[in-house]
């Protein structure tokens, strides 16, 4: 065993866009696999604010080390995003700048077990064995109408407050994330994306598309394709990994 107790063969395939509207891309991508941690952020504040935010979140977890447990990965990932809030907090005051963040969801992977930590509305969702879950929920304004029934799905699509978010990295005196853990199996697919994604592709189209053979680098490519064919009003970013357990990994299907 490796450091990270290794029990998947894990392929990823990750693509990041500026879209068909927007001139800059706020958005950033990390898959870090000899670290067990994927991650999509999602930049806000326009140009020189929110891609920084987005590439700070990225360059701390990117220095989260090799952890020795899944408790210490899950540490190491909390106090990474709490230095990059401070890193964010820190550049918006020192160029006056009001509104300086990102959300982020983050995959983490160590041994047979799997976490998510996220702030925003950029989500994870596992497709097994025909069905898609979605692991995190969205922090935003629409999401909490939603849950106290006074706002539909349907209607939250279309709603001028769909973008107003509750939580960030880089918002607030402190960021806030969410957690949630569970257990790997053989034959999952995971998706990471931004809300670019979302914004023009609905469950029954990720389901759709999740369902299909082709390998993951594809499969992620071709999600990105399909939000610009729909306009892509947003950045859109993508991280899709296959999980294939080792042989004598003991790992239940």
């Amino acid at each position: 065993m490796t450091a990270l107790d290794v029990l998947f063969d894990i392929r990823t395939g990750a693509r990041t866009d500026t879209g068909r509207v927007r001139k800059l891309n706020e958005d950033n991508v990390a898959a870090l696999p000899d670290l067990g941690v994927w991650a999509v952020a999602d930049g806000m504040g326009g140009h020189s604010a929110g891609d920084v935010a987005s590439r700070i979140i990225v360059e701390e977890l990117a220095s989260l080390g090799v952890p020795v447990s899944a408790q210490d990965q899950r540490a190491r990932v909390m106090e990474r995003l709490e230095r990059a809030h401070k890193r964010i907090s820190f550049y918006a005051l020192e160029n006056d700048l009001k509104t300086v963040g990102a959300t982020v969801a983050a995959l983490l992977i160590y041994g047979g077990e799997l976490t998510c930590i996220w702030a925003g509305d950029s989500r994870v969702y596992l497709w097994r064995k025909g069905a898609l879950t979605p692991l995190t929920t969205d922090h935003s304004e629409v999401a909490q109408m939603i849950a106290a029934g006074t706002m539909t799905e349907a209607e939250a699509r279309t709603s001028p407050r769909r973008n107003v978010i509750t939580r960030a990295i880089g918002i607030g005196p402190e960021p806030r994330p969410e957690m949630v853990s569970g257990a790997l199996r053989h034959g999952d697919r995971l998706l990471l994306c931004s809300d670019g994604l979302t914004e023009h592709l609905n469950e029954d189209d990720l389901a759709e598309a999740l369902a299909q053979a082709q390998p993951a680098e594809l499969l992620s490519e071709a999600l990105v394709e399909e939000t610009l064919a729909r306009g892509a009003r947003d950045n859109v970013s993508v991280i899709v990994l296959d999980v294939a357990a080792l042989p004598d990994a003991g790992i239940e299907e």
